[in-house]
């Protein structure tokens, strides 16, 4: 009686083109596997070449340097509507304008807006660049130190004032500067700038007052009332303790 399973067993031709047809199925995947993979880094490099291609063409943004800005001070100054440099002096009674004090003293009792001097926290404030109002009676110590400050509007916003922001950052200028906004609604008018004013520049005994933020009449402001200013010009504040660290 013959073997029913006889009929499905291969011969010998059979098994070697059934191998044969393996191989050639095998070496077809891995071709194609080869190709997928030339595709995909052909993608990527592609990306990549794209990426650095736009980084190298797209239109950058010009960047403010101080002697572009140094140069162009008095016509931002006419542009941002800028009032003179003013000398508003000591706090009343002279004896407290260097005071320091533990308990806050109202801004109503400062010669100016923002004030420029008198009583004050024992403990200055860093320089750098705020979104939030600082603590202002430290911010007083750090004009005593040499500090300037760059007070702006709360609501003030727009190319302008994100390259105060920007340039102010940097520490080779902004290293004895304080930028923020000056709001302290507790304090009645003497918490807001004036009318009209953007923006206040602050110095000890020294204030200039700006219709709108500039960034060229900041820094014509700063470079010169910092103590010690900005590179070789001459030092225009008086604070008593010019050049202390804060």
């Amino acid at each position: 009686m013959a073997n029913p399973t006889s009929k499905q067993r291969l011969t010998k031709a059979e098994r070697k083109e059934e191998a044969r047809r393996q191989r050639v199925e095998l070496q077809r995947k891995m071709a194609k596997s080869r190709r997928n993979r030339r595709v995909a880094i052909g993608v990527v490099v592609v990306l990549i070449a794209g990426v650095v291609a736009f980084a190298l063409t797209r239109p950058k943004q010009a960047q403010a340097t101080p002697s572009d800005l140094l140069a162009s001070v008095a016509q931002a100054r006419q542009t941002a509507g800028c009032e003179p440099v003013e000398d508003v002096g000591p706090y009343d009674p002279k004896s407290q304008d260097r005071a320091h004090v533990v308990a806050s003293v109202p801004l109503s009792t400062y010669p100016s807006v923002p004030p420029a001097s008198g009583p004050h926290n024992a403990i200055p404030y860093g320089a750098g660049v705020y979104g939030t109002p600082p603590p202002i009676d430290r911010v007083i110590h750090s004009l005593e130190h040499g500090a300037a400050i760059v007070w702006y509007a709360p609501d003030a916003s727009g190319k302008e004032l994100d390259r105060i922001r920007t340039f102010y950052d940097g520490q080779d200028v902004g290293s004895r500067v304080i930028v923020a906004p000056y709001d302290y609604p507790d304090e009645g008018a003497a918490g807001t700038l004036p009318a009209g004013t953007r923006m206040a520049l602050v110095a000890w005994h020294t204030l200039q007052t700006c219709a709108n933020v500039n960034l060229a009449a900041a820094f014509g402001f700063t470079s010169s009332y910092t103590a010690p200013p900005f590179g070789q010009r001459p030092y225009e504040g008086n604070a008593p303790e010019a050049g202390a660290r804060f």
